[in-house]
């Protein structure tokens, strides 16, 4: 049996993967983790507001929250010698380095976004970018509107994927604003589109002389990130220390 901890517990991934924990019978909830359990006058007895009041056995942290949370969740996993499993997006790169330094005493399981099929379509663009090297390639991410990041970390690992495939030979145009916007010829445009209750959308326009070819993931609903966190979190079992992500899963 696989004991899980999930940070973030009162968010709405917090939710979907508590609940997917509980469909999952290889997998058991140690505790949740949210700053906001200490507001409620009633809670179920595996919330916390804080991860360093969890004792017990503990395999893997799973963190779906803010980039805040990471000096705690590292602290506590180092102590605990247990895996911590990442798809939290907007880091700094202090915080990214955080990471990586962390990496040399856990376990560590990284991803902008753990769907199965979006780091599928990372093989996809990188293929796509070798074959198409001479079209222009813009990238279009679309959220629900309460997303507070912009672009998307899907759509930054898409651009770097694309990006190493072309031999880190572009650069990232963010948007575009005003009357002097015509394409550089070494360029990759990222977009994002934040309205409604968009689940997340991502496509890769390929555009040549005549002809574009558009490689695209649509999620419709957040269950699918869940269960890859989960994976992730099965995979990252008896691991030694080290940086992990989903190609080395896939690779598994």
């Amino acid at each position: 049996m696989l004991n899980v901890i999930i940070n973030g517990a009162l968010g709405k991934m917090g939710k979907v993967l508590i609940q997917s924990v509980e469909d999952n019978p290889g997998i058991s909830l140690a505790g949740a983790v949210d700053k906001g359990a200490e507001n409620l006058s009633e809670k179920p007895e595996w919330l916390y507001s804080s991860v360093s009041d969890i004792e017990g056995p503990v395999d893997a942290v799973v963190d779906f929250s803010r980039p805040e949370a990471l000096p705690e969740l590292v602290g506590y996993c180092k102590e605990k010698g247990c895996a911590l499993v990442l798809a939290t997006t907007g880091y700094s790169d202090d915080e990214l380095q955080m990471i990586n330094d962390a990496s040399k005493d856990i376990a560590v399981f990284h991803s902008y976004n753990m769907s199965l099929g979006v780091n599928l379509m990372l093989s996809l663009v990188s293929q796509a970018a070798k074959a198409l090297s001479e079209f222009d390639i813009e990238i279009v991410e679309k959220h629900h509107n309460e997303k507070v990041d912009a672009p998307s970390g899907t759509a930054i690992m898409i651009a770097n994927a694309i990006n190493e495939a072309l031999e880190n030979s572009m650069q990232m145009n963010y948007g575009r604003y005003g009357n002097d916007c015509k394409r550089n010829e070494k360029e990759i445009g990222i977009h994002a589109v934040r309205g409604g209750t968009i689940v997340g959308e991502h496509t890769a326009i390929f555009a040549g002389k005549d002809e574009i070819v558009e490689v695209n993931h649509m999620a419709l609903s957040k269950k699918i990130f869940a269960e890859g966190a989960l994976k992730a979190a099965q995979f990252m079992s008896g691991k030694s220390s080290g940086y992990y992500n989903m190609q080395d899963l896939f690779k598994s």
